[in-house]
This record gives C-alpha cells, structure tokens and sequence, in this order.
C-alpha cells in the first residue's frame, strides 16, 4: 500500500542527493575553467534549477519507480562545454568524478550520524536490514522519522556512488577514464565517446551488471556500517 510519508522522505532524499551530485560536478567544472553549467544556474543546491532542466528525471520518473517499486530512481544533468573537455581531459575526468565523491560524502555523513545516535541510545542496528531500516528508532516517535531518513540517504547515496562508477556511458565512470590516460589518449577517448551512440545500451549494460553484483554490493556495505556485525 501506498505510504505518503515514506514516499515524501523517499523524495525529500533523492531530490536533495541527485541536486547535490549535479551541483558537484557544475562547481567542478567552474573552478577549472568551465563557467557552462554556472551560466545555467546549476552550481545551486536550490533543486530548481535541476528541476527546470530535467523535470522528466527529477519529478515523473523517481514518483513512478516508488508508486511501482517501492523506493526511487531518476536523473539530472549539468551542462559542460564538450570543447573543453577535449581540451582538457584530466580536468574533465575529475569534474565527471565530483558527482559520485559527492554522495560518497554524503554516505560517510549519513553514517556518521547513524553512530552517534547509537552511541546516544536513541537508534540501534536492527536485526533485519533493508533499504528504509538500516537503523531504527528505540523508541516511538521523532526518532523513527530520523531513522528512516539516516536509512535511505545512507542507501541511496551508496546505491548513487557504485552505479555511477560503471565505466560505462553515460555513467559517471566513463568520464573518469582519462584520468588514468595521457594527455594525448584522452582526448581521443573523448572524441571516441562523442561519436558513440550507445548511451541507452550502456545504461541497460550497467543496470543488468548493477542487478547481478547489487546484494554482494549491499551486505558488503552493511558490514561496514556495523564492523563485526556478519549481516548475510
């Protein structure tokens, strides 16, 4: 049955996360030479403007995907300038790495305060453990909210981070590549990719790869959060 309240703090958590991981790589390009995404409004942790550019990812698809399965996708964009990137395609690997190192942060924040309310005895490690009840309140009330929301931004924003690592387009970790390349080959790596038309066949790749490394993924990032603990 449809919850309301699970589905706003659902929303209230992707939209803040997908803003967030935008917003990183729009000031990342900024500081390093490419005011694009700046000029547009996105470097913001305002949600409208990223609202305004993706309202299909940001709005209709993540209330479909809860109302059908129960938790959220979607997307967002920042703009860049491709020229600058084929220039520079060190600096573009590293703005293409700012979004996942964003809600990478945003995991370590989340289990930051999952710990402390541990250690302040207001929220314990359930025995069971899934996508809204990664922690959960000791007693009824505030601290049941809290818990639910600690439990989504800590999943989604691991979920946000590895998915977005898969070296493939138009992920994320298709960018980083030329990090690790020279000068020279990054560049034809780059005008390689803009001339590869396969971005719908490499999200469905790395949704299908995802699926099948997602649960060993999940039970290695619980035994993080709680060391010891041997969730299976």
């Amino acid at each position: 049955m449809f919850n309301l309240g699970e589905g706003l703090i659902w929303y209230i958590v992707f939209l803040f996360s997908t803003t967030v991981h935008e917003s990183a790589h729009a000031f990342a390009a900024m500081k390093m030479g490419d005011l694009t995404a700046y000029e547009s409004g996105q470097v913001t942790l305002s949600p409208f403007p990223h609202i305004k550019r993706e309202p299909v990812g940001t709005i209709i698809v993540p209330v479909l995907s809860f109302l059908i399965g129960g938790w959220m996708v979607g997307w967002a964009s920042a703009p860049y300038d491709p020229e600058w990137a084929y220039k520079y395609p060190k600096k573009s690997a590293a703005m293409s790495a700012a979004g996942p190192m964003s809600n990478f942060i945003l995991v370590l924040i989340s289990a930051l305060l999952i710990h402390v309310g541990i250690y302040l005895n207001v929220l314990y490690a359930p025995e069971t453990i899934h996508a809204e009840n990664i922690v959960a309140s000791v007693n009824p009330g505030i601290f049941e909210g809290v818990a639910k929301l600690l439990s989504i931004t800590f999943i989604l924003n691991s979920i946000l981070f590895l998915f977005n690592l898969i070296p493939v387009p138009p992920l994320d970790g298709s960018g980083i590549v030329p990090m690790y390349l020279s000068e020279e080959k990054g560049r034809r790596y780059i005008e390689i990719l803009s001339k590869t038309a396969f971005e719908f066949i490499g999200l469905l790749i790395a949704w299908k790869l995802f699926d099948l490394i997602y649960f060993q993924l999940h039970t290695v990032i619980i035994n993080l959060l709680y060391p010891g603990s041997n969730y299976h």
